[in-house]
């Protein structure tokens, strides 16, 4: 049985609004329509990134699932009609083509937003990792996206992907890492690779000051008290956590893996020569960036104290984003409170897990 849904059904605007009838507006007159000025988002950034990336690459190819519009691909479409495909909401038909295309010779674009990945975790893992194909999945509103519910927060997607072999993880932390690393991932042809970045507008740029492996150090301050390993987006709230931690007279190191599968070798070592390392992703804490993290020093017999900050496991209310990211512990505010407690802890012998944060 084939449903067709028709958008913006009954309200004259939205049905013609030729992008995609008002699939997600912002703000818009209710009279006439009209939508109010916004600024770039992530998704704009993206949208002409892989468009410059077309130009130069003809064996790229753009999909996605009844998506078009929202996921940044209709500039693609508009440039490389002939180059683009949209399945319909077919997330899983999505990724089997993907493998399907890769394996003639072209280098597929999946755009999908990262809660919707979810439905094709099978065809991610058997039809094109198993195969070594060079697909590319990006992810938009990967992490908390709070307006569209708990249902759109793309919050399982680090956790998902962790358990498949030789696929390859990045999360941008500004809109010169998305165009750095979707560079990147275009040129892998052996192996899935994935690109994730949240909703809405995007943070001013976070300079590189020096590197340790593919990784980047954004601060270094002090003596190697604190190795803060921050994911994607919350590259930003890391460094406000160094600041108040350095007017604390507490060292700290905070460094933006940038591919965060798999685990650099370099950031082993950083945290063999650290007295605390600290995680913080906007993903669940369970089986994510930081859970992985952990057991690979583990394997390589680091015993660093390691304290672990994510989104516990439980369906989000509807709400804003930084209400949300507050309200689970992920602001600045809370986690650098919580690691100079974790610091007092480790300078008196006591385990971290003696520590309560929520005291």
């Amino acid at each position: 049985m084939h449903a067709i849904t028709r958008k913006g059904y009954g309200y004259d605007p939205a049905e013609r609004h030729e992008a995609d009838q008002f699939h997600a507006p912002g703000p818009f007159d209710v009279q006439t329509g009209a939508e109010k000025p916004k600024g770039r988002i992530w998704t704009d950034h993206f949208s002409d990134k892989i468009v410059e990336i077309g130009e130069r690459r003809e064996d790229v190819v753009a999909i996605t699932a009844a998506m078009m519009h929202p996921v940044g691909l209709d500039t693609f479409a508009t440039r490389f009609p002939e180059r683009t495909f949209d399945v319909g909401i077919a997330e899983q038909h999505a990724t089997t083509s993907a493998a399907g295309l890769a394996m003639g010779g072209l280098h597929p674009v999946f755009a999908v937003y990262a809660t919707f990945l979810n439905r094709a975790f099978d065809r991610v893992l058997m039809d094109v990792a198993l195969h070594k194909c060079g697909v590319t999945f990006v992810l938009d509103r990967s992490g908390v996206t709070g307006d569209d519910g708990a249902s759109h927060n793309g919050m399982w997607d680090m956790s998902i992907l962790q358990v498949v072999p030789g696929l390859r993880l990045a999360a941008p932390r500004d809109v010169t890492r998305l165009g750095e690393l979707l560079d990147e991932a275009v040129e892998v042809d052996d192996a899935p690779t994935v690109v994730r970045f949240p909703k809405g507008p995007p943070p001013a740029d976070i300079d590189t000051i020096d590197k340790a492996g593919d990784a980047d150090v954004l601060v270094r301050e002090g003596e190697q008290d604190v190795l803060i390993v921050a994911v994607g987006s919350m590259c930003t709230t890391a460094v406000d956590v160094a600041e108040r931690l350095t007017a604390q007279g507490i060292g700290v190191t905070v460094v933006d893996p940038r591919w965060v599968k798999p685990v650099d070798p370099a950031i082993v070592q950083l945290a063999r020569e650290h007295g605390l390392v600290v995680s913080i992703e906007d993903n669940g804490r369970i089986g994510g960036c930081g859970a992985v993290l952990l057991q690979t020093l583990n394997d390589a017999r680091v015993t660093t104290p390691f304290r672990l900050h994510g989104i516990p496991q439980e369906f989000l209310d509807h709400a804003k984003r930084d209400v949300i990211l507050s309200r689970v512990g992920l602001d600045a505010q809370t986690i650098a409170r919580g690691i100079v407690e974790d610091v007092t802890a480790v300078a008196d012998g006591r385990a971290l897990h003696d520590v309560d944060h929520r005291a």
